[in-house]
């Protein structure tokens, strides 16, 4: 057996670039074991891929770095790769028993985050493969609550600048911009309308929704990622503000249009490179964006 630790001690959508690595030394090492080193914020859901062995969760505390290194230093490990590029995780990974480290530095910008991990799989000597961009397919996902042939609009905090991040163009539509906007979408398109949101539900989406008559039109709240990962799976489109949703959707090769904000600091480009059936438009004034949304509705 070949064990393989990896620091992932982030978010979500950072751990889903890690899968495309996971799978990729499950497919090119039969024998290998990986555990993960996760943040108290992913720990939970990297725990449903069936692909990692085990999961370490790390607290920010100094005394759970050492409970985390006395667990790990049991292992000898082939490789250990600090995916996070955490100071935290370069402090535990000092501690343990390995053959050899991968260190991705993220705040390296003229790389991509996928060029990256294809650099890891050939300092590994495997070979990368297509497939491996479909790390989500192999999934045990919960029985089937929707149908097919969804169009799925992710209306999160980050449709407002007043609960995302101010300096961003403003995107936030008023009640009958947004009425409409979800009318049009049906206009172009047969399809039933998903709508989901974040943690809260915006007051103006509420409100919205109330006055829709439309069957075809539901507004889904209070999901965890899991569900909200399995109601992407069956659609044939989503709109979202770039997220970790946004992964979920390349992983399963649905089209997406993606919003964005002009980021030279940290280009998204960095992130998406690997996307496919991926439509990016950047953030601007309501009444534009949603008819450039509109026109890329098949």
């Amino acid at each position: 057996m070949n064990k393989y630790l990896i620091f992932r001690t982030d978010r979500i959508g950072d751990f889903l670039l890690s899968m495309i690595l996971i799978k990729n030394i499950k497919r090119n090492d039969k024998k290998s074991y990986i555990i993960v080193v996760s943040s108290e914020k992913n720990y939970s859901y990297i725990k449903t891929f069936n692909l990692v062995d085990e999961v370490i969760k790390l607290k920010h505390n100094f005394f759970d770095r050492i409970r985390v290194i006395n667990k790990l230093r049991k292992h000898n490990y082939k490789f250990v790769i600090v995916h996070d590029g955490k100071k935290r995780s370069n402090f535990i990974n000092f501690f343990i028993n390995k053959n050899k480290t991968l260190s991705v530095n993220n705040n390296e910008i003229n790389t991509t985050h996928f060029s990256k991990i294809k650099n890891i799989i050939d300092l590994m000597d495997f070979t990368f493969d297509t497939t491996d961009l479909d790390f989500l397919t192999i999934k045990n996902l919960s029985p089937n609550l929707y149908k097919k042939n969804l169009i799925i609009l992710h209306y999160d905090e980050k449709w407002s600048n007043s609960t995302y991040i101010s300096e961003y163009n403003d995107i936030e539509p008023n009640e009958d911009q947004l009425f409409n906007f979800i009318k049009n979408i049906r206009l172009k398109s047969n399809y039933e309308l998903i709508i989901t949101t974040g943690v809260f539900t915006p007051i103006i989406l509420k409100s919205t929704i109330s006055k829709i008559t439309d069957p075809k039109v539901k507004l889904v709240e209070g999901l965890n990622f899991n569900e909200l990962e399995h109601i992407v799976s069956q659609s044939k489109l989503l709109i979202s503000c770039h997220g970790a949703i946004s992964h979920v959707a390349s992983a399963y090769n649905i089209k997406q249009i993606d919003i964005i904000d002009i980021n030279k600091q940290n280009p998204y480009s960095n992130w998406t490179d690997h996307f496919r059936n991926y439509n990016p438009i950047y953030r601007k004034k309501f009444q534009n964006l949603s008819n450039e949304i509109l026109n890329l509705i098949i």
